[in-house]
């Protein structure tokens, strides 16, 4: 399943900022944007990739998948610290993902629960628990529930985009809020085009930040 996306939202974009619109025009229409809408199974891949290469995350991730079976609170459980940290994960990582486990099964975290909240509740309540903070809850909005406003400072890979399509050195909060008014309320969809960009989608662009800042983060797809 993909993230979805309509012609309307494309267009408004588009008609928004003709920079983007060139850019959305070379890359043409977006696939390979997998969503995951089981809230659980997806907080557990993103724990799991966290500060590592896209390679090692699809890796890992198969491994807990072929491992458990079906990624529940339950099979995470039953598998115990030890047999998750067996499938290359960190010590901490684990730790996190059987907490999480272990409070979603005692009822202390409710998955489902979050579906009826606001972006900024979902994040406030996911940010509480440990592991997760405002990029993981960000990334859960995006690639599990859809939600179509969401752009993440705190994320690399936009900021890189950013720079990229717009020939900045830097970007600056005040600098990104501007754009995030500019995209809104399709905030998400610029997302993935920023990534896309960020990813070498259009031929020519370049990072105009100094090297030393010169980093690329993608989310998991």
């Amino acid at each position: 399943m993909n993230f979805s996306y309509t012609e309307e939202e494309l267009d408004y974009l588009k008609k928004r900022d003709k920079k983007l619109a060139a850019a959305i025009g070379e890359i043409g229409p977006l696939s390979g944007w997998h969503v995951e809408p089981d809230i659980f199974s997806a907080l557990v891949h993103h724990i799991a990739g966290q500060q590592i290469s896209t390679q090692a995350q699809r890796t890992v991730w198969a491994r807990i998948s072929a491992g458990l079976g079906e990624v529940t609170p339950r099979s995470v459980c039953t598998a115990g610290l030890e047999r998750m940290q067996g499938f290359g994960i960190s010590f901490r990582k684990a730790e996190y993902i059987t907490e999480l486990a272990r409070k979603t099964e005692a009822g202390e975290f409710d998955p489902a629960a979050l579906w009826d909240m606001e972006d900024g509740a979902v994040i406030e309540t996911l940010s509480a628990l440990r592991g997760i903070g405002v990029w993981t809850a960000e990334m859960l909005l995006i690639f599990s529930m859809q939600r179509r406003d969401v752009l993440s400072y705190g994320d690399f890979g936009i900021r890189r985009g950013l720079r990229m399509l717009y020939h900045h050195k830097e970007i600056t909060p005040a600098l990104f809020e501007k754009y995030r008014k500019r995209y809104s309320p399709c905030g998400s969809l610029a997302s993935l085009y920023l990534w896309e960009i960020a990813g070498g989608a259009v031929p020519g662009m370049r990072d105009y930040a100094p090297k030393s800042t010169n980093r690329k983060s993608l989310p998991p797809r």
